[in-house]
């Protein structure tokens, strides 16, 4: 009923339309305002069934919209930059794209986003939730329970972020399994697990990857961020082992678990070795480098570079890369980065360090969806600790980092537009 109310309205603003104003152009080049908050705008705009036009390339991977008074008056509310644009002017942009590296994109329905997070609150932020909320696009939450009573068929597009997949808790038992906040992670995931009719935590988690999975296959769209990237992997590789310490599940790692983790169930990472060791604050070898092992680079040196694709023949690509620089600076997390030895050759290398074992963003398909796996915490958060307060995004309106997760979100909108010749 939504969406044909405004569509009633967008036929009505199209009448009273300044004369003249054909198109409404928002640039995200270095001249944007607000690039996170253009995302909002852009999902905002395609809420109310307007099409938004993606434009690959073109100064920054600008939007691009038909003109109506309440689509302008939100840019102006939101602060975001835009120009009004006439047919002549529309014109000689289509010309442009068309004869360079670019190409334009219809987005046409928002897509439903859920994030996967804890009822309880964390003791450490979500670089994606915090995005979504300072862009204002609508999201929904979810946890073990209701992915494993099916919910996830509701959505479109699910984000994992610091989560641990394996049931070892995060990994935080040497530091922190003294505090009230472990011993209720710990108290509540057993109990769920019980409910379920499973006998650890561990068994739990992998059915939730599984589900996770299937999601994937039947069309989902999956973003990853930190330990959730590499712990769903870890969860699908040892579906047939017990790669978990007895201090998490009251009985010891298997002898021949090495041998017996099955690479074909993963999305993204093969041949890796898991850490076991509950004492090291690392899951696996994936991550590069290692969380326990000090960085070579400072902070101020940190940066990886994004690849650039042919916007004509790798559109998918190329929207996830869309930003207005092309190096962006590093970022750590519990898992910062990914050991390229260890990446599956189907899959995308989307942001690298070059002349490194690191890569830092990557794409990839699975049955008929889609996953997109981003190393680190928080692009602006360079080293993000347990009970940090959370970024505040009203610094970081242009941030290139940030920008990388908000392309995720408009993706599943995208459909390759047909222009005549």
């Amino acid at each position: 009923m939504k969406r044909i109310v405004w569509i009633v309205l967008a036929l009505l603003f199209s009448l009273v339309g300044r004369a003249g104003a054909q198109k409404l152009l928002v640039p995200m080049d270095l001249t944007q305002t607000d690039h996170l908050k253009a995302y909002g705008l852009a999902f905002w705009t395609l809420e109310r069934a307007i099409n938004v036009e993606w434009l690959l390339n073109y100064r920054g991977g600008s939007f691009m919209m038909d003109y109506y008074p309440a689509v302008e008056r939100e840019l102006r509310l939101r602060g975001v930059s835009f120009q009004e644009i006439g047919a002549s002017e529309m014109n000689r942009v289509y010309g442009e794209i068309e004869s360079a590296n670019m190409d334009v994109i219809l987005l046409e329905k928002a897509p439903k986003i859920a994030i996967y997070t804890p009822p309880n609150k964390q003791v450490w932020d979500d670089a994606v939730t915090l995005a979504l909320t300072y862009a204002e696009i609508p999201y929904e939450t979810l946890w073990d329970e209701e992915v494993l009573q099916g919910d996830l068929s509701k959505y479109d597009w699910l984000h994992l972020h610091h989560e641990d997949f394996t049931g070892q808790y995060g990994k935080f038992y040497a530091n922190f399994r003294n505090a009230p906040w472990y011993i209720e992670e710990v108290i509540k995931n057993e109990a769920l697990a019980k409910k379920y009719g499973y006998g650890k935590t561990s068994e739990s988690k992998r059915a939730v990857a599984l589900a996770i999975r299937e999601f994937v296959a039947k069309g989902g769209f999956l973003f990853g961020m930190c330990s959730a990237t590499d712990t769903i992997d870890l969860a699908l590789a040892a579906m047939n082992t017990d790669i978990v310490e007895e201090v998490f599940d009251g009985d010891p790692v298997q002898a021949d678990a090495l041998s017996r983790l099955d690479f074909q169930q993963t999305f993204a990472f093969e041949n890796f070795r898991p850490d076991s060791n509950p004492m090291v604050y690392e899951h696996s070898d994936i991550d590069y480098p290692p969380s326990n092992m000090p960085r070579v680079r400072s902070a101020e040196a940190d940066y990886f570079n994004l690849f650039e694709f042919s916007a004509k023949y790798d559109p998918v690509p190329t929207m996830l890369t869309q930003n207005h620089v092309s190096v962006v600076h590093g970022f750590m997390g519990q898992l910062t980065a990914y050991k390229r030895s260890l990446i599956k050759k189907s899959v995308t290398i989307l942001g690298e360090v070059e002349g490194s074992e690191e890569v830092k963003y990557i794409h990839g398909n699975y049955g008929r969806g889609t996953f997109s796996f981003y190393g680190g915490h928080d692009p602006e958060d360079y080293q993000h600790f347990v009970y940090d307060p959370p970024t505040r995004l009203s610094l970081h309106k242009n941030s290139p980092g940030y920008r990388l997760i908000l392309n995720n979100i408009l993706f599943p909108a995208a459909k390759k537009k047909k222009r005549k010749t």
